[in-house]
């Protein structure tokens, strides 16, 4: 008797974004008129694998995600998903410890020619 996959307790809003970029990569895969097979073979991944990508399993790993978004030539938009840029609570939380003075240091008296140390 077969036994039944172990449940990945996930937050409900992971749950939901994984399986919003499942159909997002099925659908990109679709317009492009990739079959299911092709595209497993690109990512060097097999077909159940893209299978529960594309269902958005959040068991599957990230790497298999990647590689099937390079090859469908998505690749580049994966490195924007924890850019600074983006990340407006870090970046609020930055501006809080901003200093509230800047001092200008104040130059280095020169030393004097005769005091040399050894």
């Amino acid at each position: 008797m077969k036994q039944a996959a172990p449940t990945l307790a996930v937050p409900i809003p992971v749950a939901r974004a994984l399986r919003k970029l499942g159909h997002n990569i099925r659908d990109a895969r679709r317009r492009r008129r990739i079959p299911v097979a092709i595209l497993a073979e690109r990512a060097s991944i097999g077909r159940m694998t893209l299978n529960r990508i594309e269902k958005g399993d959040p068991r599957t790993s990230v790497g298999a995600y990647s590689t099937v978004l390079f090859a469908l030539g998505m690749v580049e938009r994966l490195a924007d998903v924890a850019d600074p840029r983006h990340d407006s609570v870090g970046l609020e939380l930055e501006e809080e410890h901003l200093p509230q003075r800047i001092r200008l240091s104040r130059p280095k008296k020169p030393r004097k020619p005769g005091n040399a140390e050894s």
